[in-house]
C-alpha cells in the first residue's frame, strides 16, 4: 500500500499475536505517536497473521519484523526510530 514518505507500522491481529499482547500493544503505539506529535509520520494500521506466531507477539516497521515484544521493548525501538536515546533492544 503506498504510504508516501511516512513510516509504516503493522501490527500483528492474529489470535496468537492478540492474545499474547498485541491489544495492548496497538494502545501503546498509538499513545506514543499521539504524545510525541507523530501520527502524521506513520502509516499505522492492523495485519492479519504474520504467520510467525511462535515469535509473537509481532510488529513490522518499514518492512523489518520485530518479535517476541512487551511494551519496554515497543518503546525502545520507538524511540531508536525516532531518535530519542534508548538502550539496545
Amino acid at each position: 500500500m503506498e504510504t508516501d514518505n511516512r513510516i509504516d507500522i503493522q501490527i500483528c491481529l492474529g489470535s496468537s499475536c492478540f492474545s499474547r499482547g498485541n491489544k495492548h500493544l496497538v494502545k501503546v503505539v498509538e499513545n506514543y505517536l499521539n504524545e510525541n506529535s507523530l501520527r502524521h509520520l506513520v502509516y499505522f494500521h492492523g495485519a492479519h497473521c504474520f504467520s510467525s506466531c511462535d515469535r509473537g507477539p509481532l510488529i513490522h516497521i518499514d518492512g523489518k519484523e520485530y518479535t517476541g515484544l512487551n511494551e519496554d521493548k515497543v518503546l525502545a525501538i520507538l524511540d531508536g526510530i525516532f531518535g530519542k536515546s534508548t538502550s539496545n533492544v
